[in-house]
């Protein structure tokens, strides 16, 4: 390992949520080397988290499980996709949190409104990458463009959405000065 390169531990096995970790981490950090390791941990939420509060848990939940599970990586990042009821319709969003020795930087994705075929789906308790499955007759549709990549024809898929908020998640190590506490008055 060159002096440069630093070890990301994603908290998944899915490879969507690999390649959104690793273009985030070099879009931020051009001059560095990243090697990005899958870690498969749990979220210890729900298959398919209902609000914003247990998708943030999620994905909180995973870097905790990461750390654990790979102590020796520079970053760790937990990726939770997960939809929240707003009035009578289902919005779907991923939040990313990124656990450094230095601190936790978090963000939530850009938000879609899910179709009410595959929302009633959601409802039901059936896992969006399922439904998404089910209503567009494809398989496994979460590893790839995901339900976002399928409403829109692919103008944005399920790693570009997540590699925005990785992105906007790696903001306060980027500038970490600006995130330091601040020193205690006279």
């Amino acid at each position: 390992m060159s002096h440069n390169e630093r070890i990301i531990a994603v908290a998944s096995t899915n490879p969507v949520k690999m390649a959104a970790a690793q273009a985030g981490f070099q879009r931020m950090f051009p001059h560095l080397r990243f090697r990005v390791v899958s870690v498969a941990v749990a979220s210890d939420v729900a298959s398919q988290p209902m609000t914003d509060e247990e998708t943030l848990t999620g994905a909180l939940n995973r870097v905790n499980n990461a750390v654990t599970a790979q102590p020796d990586a520079d970053f760790w990042i937990g990726i939770e996709g997960g939809v929240q009821a707003h009035a009578d319709e289902l919005g779907a969003f991923a939040w990313v949190v990124v656990r450094a020795r230095t601190g936790l930087g978090k963000a939530r994705s850009g938000t879609f409104f899910l179709p009410p075929v595959v929302a009633d789906l959601v409802a039901g308790g059936m896992e969006l990458g399922h439904a998404d499955d089910l209503v567009f007759k494809q398989s496994n549709t979460k590893q790839t463009a995901g339900a976002i990549g399928l409403l829109t024809d692919n103008a944005v898929d399920r790693r570009q959405l997540y590699e925005q908020a990785v992105v906007l998640a790696l903001v306060r190590f980027k500038n970490e000065a600006l995130y330091l506490p601040a020193a205690p008055g006279p």
